[in-house]
């Protein structure tokens, strides 16, 4: 499970990432992601955590199947988080696909479009 400092809740932080950062799609789900925007140098700030959220509507099936993927998508979130820039924001929306795939082959979109929007791997 994805610790709650790490969980996107409010949803000005979700339209943050989403229109503001950059977004890679793959089949099964598309990533958008904003970098963390604090200066390190600025004293005084404190750098947050890196933070991700999940949209999984409808279209992706009932509420057994969204709940299952969202588990599912929040479990893999967990370990990439540490290796994402601190401050970032990560909101991951699930396509229609999402409900009838495996855990294995969401975890290949998911580190697809993460490398791509990091630029070419994990800082």
């Amino acid at each position: 499970m994805l610790p709650s400092e790490h969980r996107l809740r409010r949803r000005e932080d979700f339209a943050t990432a989403v229109r503001r950062g950059r977004r890679a799609g793959r089949p099964l789900l598309v990533v958008h992601f904003r970098s963390g925007a604090t200066d390190p140098h600025v004293p005084g700030e404190s750098t947050p955590p890196t933070r991700a959220g999940f949209v999984v509507s409808k279209a992706v099936g009932g509420a057994v199947v969204r709940n299952k993927v969202k588990r599912r998508l929040r479990h893999l979130m967990r370990t990439r988080v540490a290796q994402l820039t601190p401050g970032s924001l990560v909101v991951v929306r699930a396509l229609p696909g999402a409900g009838d795939a495996d855990h294995a082959q969401l975890a290949r979109d998911l580190d697809a479009a993460l490398e791509r929007l990091t630029g070419g791997g994990a800082r």
